[in-house]
């Protein structure tokens, strides 16, 4: 008798060959997508590959994104760059993108992820490709290692945990809000080894960059994954970006009576979410934070700056100016998205607004940039806020949406966008 699966053991049962999984099983698994950047990849990888004298298992399967370092201001940062584009033109790497975006919206935008594969990544927030229904974790080098080689890793299933929000989020409150609201209940360590799975009436309605912010942050939750089940919405967008491939949906849904552990949650009630230095687990509801005076308001990042955050920062600026000394800096996450966002006005209205725009790569959220002052106060919408994780060791970094960075720059403090929206 078959024993009803979840998502996440049906996801790694297809990556190993079998029909089923059960929790605590090691399972080895094939690897359908390995991505690494500039920071995490070559310059690690190429000398380790050399001393082993080993070759990459697919070169189709890797892709590699030049985001962290880029544009370069150092000699340090032009040796890392320098190691990464010349050993992807010796390697004749066919996926390759060079200071066009962050990766984890890069690689998506690019139609590298769909339902049903088993990906690898070089960075702790691969998990963003969950919001496509693949298994997508991040790994540090040694395993990469293991995995440019071998085109495989081994993998212990783990417990599911459902995050089921019902109703619908209010106009203003985002993805963003949903994941603050989550890591400030359960803390930046769910305690054990598990896969969370977003459900409910009020992720189906998310976007897919909506829920690519999701996905992303279950890093910050403690998940190795954070999986969304594909529908409609998924399709919809993979065949935006130019997948013609059939795209099975059916099959990537937790069965009927498979063991999850559930939380549910109203999004109806939820308001927009802050968390405050230095954990995203200090998160509290907005109203909290009035009194906060903010220097530097921060609009970047995987989980702040793709094309539809942007469009929020402006349904908040349009035809207002930031607050008198208030820094305002964009980093838009993609160039596509940045494009599309001059193309719509969406830029304009930014720029009049006074906001400063940078590269689109990882910018200040990787501590690169030089765009945070010592001893500046942040609204950012970048999903940490370490002290010293945007480079000043002195800042104090607040976390909120796309909309509530707008906000702050609008006011010069920490203010509900609903307010402003209305």
């Amino acid at each position: 008798m078959t024993v009803p699966q979840t998502l996440t053991q049906k996801l790694l049962a297809a990556a190993c060959g079998r029909d089923e999984v059960a929790v605590g099983e090691i399972v080895t698994c094939g690897v359908d997508l390995a991505m690494f950047h500039d920071s995490s990849g070559p310059r690690r990888l190429q000398p380790m590959l050399e001393s082993l004298g080993a070759q990459l298992w697919n070169k189709s399967k890797v892709v590699l994104v030049i985001d962290h370092y880029v544009p370069e201001t150092d000699d340090e940062s032009r040796r890392i760059v320098r190691i990464a584009r010349d050993w992807a033109s010796a390697q004749q790497l066919p996926n390759v993108y060079d200071s066009v975006g962050i990766c984890h919206v890069v690689v998506p935008e690019h139609g590298h992820l769909r339902p049903g594969m088993f990906c690898v990544g070089g960075d702790s927030h691969s998990p963003t490709g969950g919001a496509f229904g693949a298994y997508m974790f991040g790994i540090g080098s040694t395993e990469m290692l293991g995995v440019a080689v071998s085109g495989e890793i081994w993998v212990k299933v783990p417990d599911t945990i459902q995050m089921r929000w019902d109703g619908k989020l209010a106009d203003g409150v985002t993805a963003k809000d949903m994941m603050l609201h989550m890591i400030g209940r359960f803390g930046m360590n769910g305690g054990r080894y598990q896969a969370i799975e977003f459900c409910g009436e009020a992720v189906r309605a998310l976007s897919m960059q909506e829920r690519m912010t999701l996905s992303n942050m279950s890093a910050e939750l403690g998940s190795q994954v954070g999986l969304i089940a594909p529908d409609t919405t998924t399709v919809d967008y993979l065949r935006a970006v130019g997948v013609a491939d059939p795209i099975d949906v059916d099959r990537w849904q937790s069965d009927a009576g498979a063991h999850a552990e559930v939380h549910t949650f109203d999004a109806s009630t939820l308001a927009p979410q802050v968390a405050a230095p230095h954990s995203p687990a200090n998160t509290r509801a907005i109203d909290q934070f009035a009194d906060v005076m903010v220097d530097v308001a921060y609009l970047g990042a995987c989980t702040g700056a793709k094309l539809e955050d942007l469009r929020a920062a402006a349904r908040v600026l349009k035809g207002r100016r930031v607050a008198d000394g208030m820094r305002f800096v964009v980093a838009p996450a993609s160039a596509r998205d940045q494009a599309q966002a001059v193309r719509e006005g969406v830029m304009d209205v930014l720029v009049e607004a006074g906001a400063q725009v940078l590269a689109n790569t990882c910018g200040a959220c990787a501590g690169y940039g030089g765009s945070i002052p010592e001893g500046a106060t942040v609204l950012s919408s970048t999903a940490r806020n370490f002290r010293g994780r945007m480079g000043a060791e002195t800042a104090q970094v607040y976390l909120g949406s796309p909309y509530a960075v707008a906000a702050a720059a609008l006011t010069g403090r920490i203010a509900d966008p609903r307010e402003l929206l209305a």
